[in-house]
């Protein structure tokens, strides 16, 4: 299983980015998509997840600011953030809880895909 991540890039406090994160490969279901974050410095951190049933769950310092969605039948997740602030800037990784088979055997796993560098400028 791959995840690939893209949208980061430079932008002024107060705009906005959208990142995206396809999963792709011999996936049987994926339960819980997700953003963290890792900002110098500092440790990494949840931004939002979102269930395959589109439960969503963010990080206070978010909320209201960012909105996390998916498309299932893509394998994608997005995350929407806008207001953003320079406390904002980090590298932004995205995470699938993906199951996968295995000799028959479903077999889940966390998977990670490389991160994307949000920088917010004041």
């Amino acid at each position: 299983v791959q995840l690939q991540a893209s949208g980061g890039g430079l932008v002024q406090a107060g705009g906005s980015l959208r990142l995206s994160c396809a999963a792709s490969g011999s996936i049987f279901s994926i339960s819980v998509m997700g953003w963290y974050r890792q900002a110098p410095g500092k440790e990494r951190e949840l931004v939002a997840d979102i269930t395959y049933g589109g439960t969503t769950n963010y990080v206070d310092s978010v909320k209201g600011r960012f909105t996390i969605s998916r498309d299932n039948a893509k394998n994608t997740v997005y995350l929407q953030m806008n207001s953003l602030k320079p406390e904002d800037t980090a590298v932004y990784s995205c995470n699938a809880d993906a199951t996968i088979v295995v000799a028959t055997t479903p077999l889940t796993f966390s998977f990670w895909g490389q991160g994307t560098l949000v920088t917010v400028s004041s």
